[in-house]
């Protein structure tokens, strides 16, 4: 065997690998279709049609799927169960969440079947919407039409913008619920004479803590500590307990001299999307949901009301960003106003897979801009540090058909696309 001795091209493992999984995600396909015509054949639509006594039990209609899925045979369930070869609880489990995609999921069910989706995400993403009522499935289902390419978190988020928008009375009264949990401990003192600190608290005052935190561990530094940026934040955490916080430490900003705000408080940013739809009353789907763009997550109007009434709140209102404006300048630095846009086209590092925000990634000029490429919305690009130094020093490279779509080709000749639907693979090298 050749253990690495001879330099080979990955070309052709890596697509021996790709073609291994195709089969694979085939042979589940076909499995998923069989699983359906089951289920077709042992609906149980009421008690009385689950009427049979076998062995002293009555063969009771089971659900093993969300509101609205059929319920399927106890017993006929036991028996298929077994030929799949699965345990009796995970054997349930696996078929629940094929009948969930295929009764309460169809446009996930579709994907699975003409390849779009492997099946072990639409099995995850059928676990998240088991609990949702009927008409906040559906909601998830028509966003991810075409979902290969969303990540977990984005998932999650977007389950949670369907419990708002079709039960927000059961989603405020669980928000008022976890609110009651929120706690602040400080463990005893260990040998080190150190502290462990362990909290809940709302989402907007943990933000709040986190930019204390991270400005005064800034100032820190600047005034000559050389403790790593952990240690940092620890002082200025304790340096908070002290009530310094109430002193004047904000630095302007080196780039323009801004000073968002010159005394402490809270400082709420809220991007609002809107459509002209919407703007002018003609949309009626508009529903009392907002985005956080700091938490990354939907929020209820109830929760930014909170949010804004509290004490020191700085408010700002900054005009309407359009994405589509062509504004380049003649410099390399990128301006702020530049910066803004490409975030909030592109949300996440355009690499393949990548899920890290925008807001905390590098801003790469497409094009070079000592090569001519211009300093404008439409030739940035963010990528997080990872994956620029990816683009710089390897032989990882991207196109851009139009702005905010990408087509990368790996160093052994995949090609990727990623937009706004995720991350889909075009074709392999040898096709």
């Amino acid at each position: 065997m050749d253990l690495g001795t001879r330099p080979r091209s990955t070309a052709p493992v890596l697509s021996r690998l790709s073609a291994g999984i195709q089969v694979r995600n085939q042979l589940l396909v076909e499995e998923w279709a069989a699983i359906v015509e089951w289920a077709s054949d042992h609906i149980v639509t009421g008690p009385e049609g689950a009427a049979t006594i076998t062995e002293g039990y009555l063969d009771t209609g089971v659900p093993i799927a969300g509101d609205g899925a059929p319920l399927v045979s106890e017993f006929a369930l036991m028996e298929l169960v077994a030929v799949l070869g699965r345990t009796p609880d995970g054997g349930k489990a696996y078929v629940g969440r094929v009948i969930e995609c295929a009764w309460r999921l169809p446009n996930v069910y579709d994907a699975v079947v003409a390849g779009r989706l492997a099946p072990w995400r639409a099995e995850r993403i059928a676990d998240l919407t088991r609990g949702l009522s009927a008409e906040a499935a559906g909601f998830v289902d028509r966003q991810l039409w075409n979902a290969s390419g969303i990540g977990w978190a984005q998932l999650e988020r977007l389950v949670a913008e369907a419990v708002l928008r079709f039960d927000p009375d059961k989603a405020e009264a669980d928000r008022q619920k976890a609110a009651d949990h929120r706690h602040f401990d400080i463990s005893d003192v260990d040998e080190h004479g150190l502290v462990h600190l362990d909290g809940l608290l709302d989402a907007a005052d943990g933000h709040d803590l986190d930019q204390a935190v991270a400005r005064r561990a800034e100032v820190l530094g600047r005034l000559g500590d050389e403790s790593s940026l952990d240690v940092r934040r620890s002082k200025a955490a304790a340096e908070l307990a002290r009530q310094d916080l109430a002193l004047d430490l904000l630095v302007p900003d080196p780039a323009t001299g801004e000073v968002v705000a010159t005394v402490p408080g809270r400082k709420v940013v809220l991007n609002v999307h809107v459509t002209d739809t919407t703007l002018t009353g003609e949309n009626p789907f508009v529903n009392p949901v907002g985005r956080w763009d700091e938490g990354r997550c939907p929020v209820t109007t109830a929760q930014i009301r909170e949010w804004l009434r509290s004490k020191s709140t700085t408010i700002i209102v900054r005009p309407v960003i359009d994405l589509a404006d062509h504004l380049p300048v003649g410099s390399y630095e990128i301006p702020d106003r530049h910066k803004t846009r490409v975030a909030l086209r592109d949300h996440t590092c355009r690499f393949p897979h990548c899920t890290r925000p925008a807001t905390r990634c590098d801003i790469d000029h497409h094009q070079p801009h000592d090569q001519g490429g211009p300093t404008c919305p439409c030739n940035l690009v963010p990528l997080c540090r990872r994956h620029h130094r990816a683009k710089t020093h390897s032989t990882w490279r991207y196109e851009t058909p139009m702005p905010g779509s990408y087509v990368w080709t790996s160093p052994s000749g995949f090609q990727f696309r990623v937009d706004h639907r995720g991350t889909h693979p075009v074709h392999p090298p040898d096709e």
